[in-house]
């Protein structure tokens, strides 16, 4: 029978995520199945899942740790915000609606169900379910109706971690502070607590530790140092991918209010003789970038407006002046077009918008939501090329005749008359050795020979040892709970 433990933060960006891939993989490593779930995540960098459905990036990487293959039921609630008050709702890999916070709140409570569907639909599946909640149990004002933290726990009768964040100061006050607002049923709930990301010697917070057990009862389960190799590992959070001083040849990628599926970059970053500079609102495109990558988009026409607010549009021009590549995937390839019409109202108000005219291309939205896992082949050296789609919208055209890929009996993507301005649909690709170094080599890079998924599996193996060594793990896995039925 399985057994479930939820690791919970005492705030947002605690490393939860990071925390469960390190025990999917520790606990892996030792010869057991497991299985992350998370029962709502909010994020617009998504992965598309072997039965066709769309989950959460980090729950996708915590299965790699978990060594399985992504499915829908490891994160049934994913919210994909269109607009500062709005967000698309995914129930079990597939759209439901597009709601505002206030409507939200009161369909929450209606998604439960299908959760406990999940849940269980998994456990059937594994010896260990790690589960992963949402922000912070301590917003209780979100407590009613919750399906992402304490609600759930409650409902499936999970046990709970709790982690603090010792990086950012005050983690003794995020703890017991919680012990503390949380009411009495949910309090009880938690079983331990770990320190996360904290830097120096760990022995140095021992009175730390002991103050928060005393203050709240719950097992000390450890310190866990700040792990440096975190930035090998696909991130979740555009933030989270910080401008690393790489190589000198410079990509740079605007950094869009509703970027999504930017995992794109994440092998990029990897590369040696590459530097991946994100240029937040504000700044200008860089005059010396090789390449200027636009990403993803979760609110297209939104973000094409918001691209000629920054002057990105302008920058975007001169780069292509000087003899600069530019590369769209998605939303980004979308917004190289004439024109993006959506008669629907699919992403706001029906009509339609000027795109940057770079290709000589014009998008439809459509109410059909693409989503598969593809395999393709570089055009120009035949290397193979695998990723996914995930995207609305039909896009045509007379630059679709130079697709500068091909997916089975078609060709897909467009460039311009020079070959330096591309777009495509296809995500991911970067991540496929071959046609990386040859993609690189064409902007001037030099071959590195980084096979890029044995980094990240490599690192994965790394982060265990690194929990397996100050954490407690049979400690957790003595929390850890029979599912009920």
């Amino acid at each position: 029978m399985a057994k479930s433990i939820m690791i919970q933060g005492a705030g947002s960006n605690v490393g939860k995520s990071m925390f469960v891939a390190g025990l999917a993989r520790a606990f892996a490593l030792r010869g057991m199945s497991v299985a992350p779930f998370k029962p709502q995540n909010m994020s617009n960098n998504a992965a598309v899942t072997v039965d066709g459905g769309e989950i959460g990036r980090a729950q996708a990487l915590q299965a790699w740790a978990a060594r399985r293959d992504p499915i829908v039921d490891m994160n049934p609630v994913l919210l994909k915000p269109e607009t500062d008050v709005g967000s698309q709702v995914v129930v079990q890999g597939k759209r439901l609606t597009t709601v505002k916070a206030r409507e939200y709140a009161k369909l929450k409570p209606t998604l439960m169900p299908k959760v406990l569907e999940s849940f269980h639909r998994l456990a059937a599946t594994a010896d260990l379910l790690l589960v992963e909640g949402a922000g912070s149990p301590a917003e209780v004002n979100l407590r009613n109706g919750d399906i992402a933290n304490m609600g759930f726990a409650q409902a499936a009768d999970v046990p709970v971690v709790l982690v603090g964040d010792i990086d950012r100061g005050g983690v003794i006050a995020q703890l017991v502070g919680t012990h503390v607002i949380l009411p009495k049923s949910d309090r009880d709930r938690i079983q331990g607590f770990a320190i996360n990301k904290f830097r120096g010697d760990p022995t140095l917070f021992s009175d730390g530790a002991k103050e928060i057990a005393d203050r709240t009862g719950w097992d000390d389960l450890g310190i866990l140092p700040w792990f440096s190799g975190a930035w090998r590992l696909p991130a979740e959070d555009i933030l989270d991918i910080a401008t690393r001083p790489g190589g000198d040849i410079k990509i740079a990628v605007p950094r869009f209010s509703r970027i999504a599926n930017f995992d794109d970059l994440d092998p990029l970053v990897a590369e040696p003789d590459v530097t991946v500079q994100i240029i937040e609102p504000g700044q200008p495109l860089p005059c010396d970038a090789s390449l200027v990558l636009l990403a993803g988009s979760k609110s297209t026409i939104g973000d094409l407006q918001d691209m000629r607010a920054q002057g990105w549009d302008i920058d975007l021009m001169a780069h292509v002046r000087r003899g600069g590549d530019v590369l769209g995937i998605c939303g980004g390839y979308q917004m190289l077009g004439n024109r993006i019409e959506d008669p629907d109202g699919i992403e706001g108000e029906p009509g339609g918008i000027d795109g940057l005219g770079l290709l000589d291309v014009t998008t439809v939205m459509t109410p059909h939501k693409r989503l598969t896992l593809t395999d393709a082949t570089f055009n120009a050296t035949g290397a193979p090329v695998s990723g996914y789609e995930i995207h609305i919208g039909e896009t045509m055209g007379p630059d679709r005749e130079r697709g500068w890929l091909t997916i089975g009996n078609r060709t897909e993507g467009a460039s311009d008359a020079t070959g330096r301005v591309r777009g495509c649909y296809l995500h991911g690709m970067f991540a496929e050795d071959a046609f990386r170094s040859d993609f690189l080599i064409s902007l001037g890079a030099k071959p590195s020979g980084i096979q890029y998924e044995d980094t990240v599996d490599k690192t994965l193996n790394e982060l265990a040892t690194h929990m397996e060594a100050n954490l407690d793990l049979e400690a957790i896995l003595k929390m850890a709970r029979p599912v009920r039925p």
